[in-house]
């Protein structure tokens, strides 16, 4: 658990400027703005995703697009037990999207102060792929995605996760 509570905060130091390039994540290239975008374009998005990671399940729950956001919980349990929590949101804003997430202990005390959010702007959008700095969706097919997220605190101990997942049922 100690290992999987420094990757996450890990991510919440990543500073993308001095990221190098991965297979599936992007950055933007300085002073460069990100494209034009609507929740419209990532609605595959919505529902209830299953997997396997740092050592346990995963779960990702997205709501369908209102209000000019989605919203989605996830969850690590490993050993029957909760490691920690994600809320997140992809918002439309300035006729972009931007990806943001505060993180969560097992208890819901926060790890990121409390007026903070780990912030990830929209870099590129394919029919199959939504790029943000550092946290890529790719959708497989209907029933499958995956995840890929930039982690490390320094340039030096950047890495990239994948994180597969399959589409469940709410029950």
């Amino acid at each position: 658990m100690k290992t999987i509570l420094t990757m996450a905060f890990a991510l919440q130091c990543l500073t993308l400027s001095a990221q190098t390039e991965f297979p599936n994540t992007l950055t933007l290239p300085e002073g460069s703005a990100s494209p034009k975008a609507s929740l419209k374009n990532i609605e595959w998005l919505a529902g209830r995703w299953v997997g396997e990671a740092f050592g346990g399940t995963t779960e990702e729950l997205w709501s369908p697009p209102d209000g000019k956001s989605m919203m989605s919980v996830f969850r690590s349990v490993v050993n029957g037990k909760v490691n920690f929590y994600e809320i997140v949101t992809i918002v439309e804003e300035n006729e972009t999207l931007v990806l943001r997430l505060k993180h969560f202990h097992a208890d819901l005390k926060g790890w990121e102060e409390k007026n903070v959010t780990q912030d990830f702007r929209l870099v590129k959008m394919t029919p199959d792929r939504i790029y943000f700095e550092g946290f890529t969706f790719e959708k497989v097919s209907a029933n499958q995605m995956n995840s890929y997220v930039v982690i490390g605190s320094r340039k030096e101990t950047l890495k990239e996760l994948s994180f597969p997942y399959t589409r469940a049922n709410l029950n």
